[in-house]
């Protein structure tokens, strides 16, 4: 098959996930595969040893299980499975994904605590510390790493660091940054880390994946609230039958993320990745603020991967306009999501770069009708 006679999309998917993928990611759903077949299992295989060398060199320490749905699934299965009961979950909540985390605890009926800081600040180190020494039910502590509300990176580092002072359990939602930024799961000493087929390592929606300590995982056996969501019982099914998943798996989506893995390694790993998002950043931050647009948050913690902009103050100024004016020259921008607000998102991960961030800012310069 000709992968350049795939048609070209109709625009630029700039949002932090599902977002714009190579013709030959989109190339490798076209064939099918049986979820019992040997091959097929080989790749399941390959896919999480890939997985697993790319958060860790101590691939010894841990492994990776792959889970079907949405990213929120694969968060919801390991809340669900890695708490046991009578445990106890604190939460650093600053965005919607924080705020979902809540959620997912208090649905379950996990006693959950949650430390929020708003949504343009980081969480508050010394009130962490402070809870984790005045409660001692705190057994897992949960904190979304890039939260795209607003494009907050969050200090994990930091925050692990008091977390394991305390001997709590570390859970760590990377949805939008695994895979675009370097991040060392064990030195970090996490404990169970959650992203998704969809975001920066640029496959397609479908399955997601958590990379956990091993020793930290076996400690999970029995405990799920959930058959379909139960994260030790995906793992042993997966090593004990060489990639077998317990229910059927999303096969097309798993080999676009083996095509899309092989592409991050020819990119040159996630080191070059990340210097061509946070060059797209750059070019976009620059380019709008110049066309006197002004960013939600500071710069010192803005993350590379979706960023926030007030909007207009003018009373012409409509999302919705904006957006199609904007969807009509080949680019789809995000809504906002932030409560006390009036905000719009541009994500510059995906199979974007920066001479795309500039072709955008010429269409932003276009669509400014309001200023007409």
């Amino acid at each position: 098959m000709d992968i350049d006679s795939l048609p070209d999309n109709p625009y630029l998917l700039l949002t932090p996930g599902p977002l714009s993928t190579t013709k030959s990611v989109k190339a490798a759903m076209l064939r099918d595969w049986c979820t019992w077949d040997d091959d097929y299992k080989q790749l399941v295989q390959e896919v999480r040893t890939t997985l697993t060398r790319l958060a860790t060199d101590r691939t010894d320490l841990y492994t990776t299980v792959l889970m079907q749905g949405s990213g929120t699934f694969c968060v919801e299965s390991t809340i669900g499975t890695a708490l046991p009961a009578g445990g106890k979950l604190l939460v650093l909540p600053n965005g919607a994904y924080g705020d979902r985390m809540v959620q997912i605890a208090r649905t379950l009926k996990i006693d959950c605590a949650a430390n929020d800081s708003g949504e343009v600040d980081p969480p508050d180190l010394e009130k962490l510390e402070a809870t984790l020494k005045m409660d001692d039910a705190i057994t897992h502590v949960a904190v979304v790493h890039s939260e795209t509300t607003t494009g907050m990176l969050n200090p994990i580092e930091a925050i692990g660091r008091i977390v394991k002072k305390y001997g709590k359990v570390y859970i760590v939602d990377a949805m939008s940054s695994f895979g675009g930024i370097p991040i060392d799961v064990a030195g970090i000493d996490i404990d169970f880390i959650v992203s998704s087929a969809n975001k920066c390592i640029q496959g397609v929606p479908g399955f997601g994946f958590v990379i956990a300590k091993k020793d930290a995982l076996l400690k999970c056996r029995g405990q799920a609230r959930s058959l379909s969501l139960d994260l030790y019982d995906q793992w042993k099914t997966m090593e004990e039958d060489k990639g077998k998943w317990r229910y059927t798996s999303p096969t097309h989506v798993v080999r676009a993320f083996c095509q899309a893995l092989a592409e991050l390694d020819a990119e040159g790993g996630i080191a070059r990745r990340a210097e061509r998002y946070r060059a797209n950043h750059r070019t976009l931050v620059d380019g709008m603020r110049k066309l006197g647009f002004r960013t939600l948050l500071a710069d010192a913690f803005q993350g590379p991967f979706i960023t926030s902009f007030y909007s207009p103050e003018d009373k012409r100024y409509a999302f919705k306009t904006f957006y199609d004016k904007l969807k009509a020259r080949g680019f789809v921008i995000y809504p906002g999501k932030v409560s006390r607000a009036s905000a719009f998102r541009i994500g510059t991960i995906g199979d974007v770069h920066p001479a795309d961030m500039e072709r955008l800012l010429g269409a932003v310069e276009a669509s400014l009708f309001w200023k007409g």
